[in-house]
């Protein structure tokens, strides 16, 4: 007879496994939306990913960068969201969504990635010369340069030097046909996460 301990940790993996799988749908059905960008959702997870990979983060970060952006495709204010003037928030629904399951080694980097930019544009003016056009013009939907108040808050914040990690994935994330390891191939590493949590 299996002992209830055992039950327990049968079901968290499945649990795992079946949220892994939904974050494979929602990229699978909208993970070509490009959001200004020359390459897609999809691609510019993956792309984060690698590059968190190939520097050696953590397994947290690696899926924090394949899944920062994850927000686009569930908000409902559509790809030219920004175009309309529109702040989605989407590092918020991002986060927030991934908290169901994923630990905060995750959720966290992700939560404040826009503030990392932000941070960024504040303290390094010629940041703001690597943004892509679309990166630019959410940065001033989202807020633009901080104020004093709003860096030392950054700063203070457990997970910041983990975004800033993540920034630098996230800007190099938009190459056009880079081939590298598809999206399916972290999923294995979702689960274990979500499992372990």
């Amino acid at each position: 007879m299996t002992a209830p301990a055992d039950r327990i940790r049968s079901t968290d993996v499945d649990a795992a496994a079946n949220f892994a799988d939904q974050i494979m749908e929602i990229y699978a059905s909208r993970g070509d939306d490009h959001y200004g960008e020359d390459v897609s959702q999809c691609e510019h997870a993956e792309q984060c990913a690698h590059h968190a990979r190939a520097d050696n983060a953590s397994d947290e970060l690696i899926i924090a960068a394949l899944l920062h952006d994850i927000g686009h495709l569930l908000h409902k204010f559509g790809e030219d969201a920004a175009d309309r003037g529109i702040d989605t928030k989407h590092e918020r629904i991002g986060s927030g969504f991934l908290a169901r399951a994923l630990p905060p080694g995750v959720t966290e980097p992700i939560a404040l990635h826009v503030r990392a930019k932000r941070y960024l544009a504040t303290t390094h003016p010629d940041y703001l010369d690597s943004l892509s056009a679309a990166s630019m013009q959410s940065f001033i939907l989202q807020g633009g340069v901080m104020s004093r108040e709003e860096v030392e808050a950054f700063l203070a914040e457990p997970h910041h030097a983990g975004a800033m990690k993540l920034r630098a994935y996230d800007e190099l994330g938009k190459v056009v046909g880079l081939e590298i390891a598809g999206f399916a191939s972290y999923l294995p590493l979702i689960r274990e996460l979500a499992t372990v949590r």
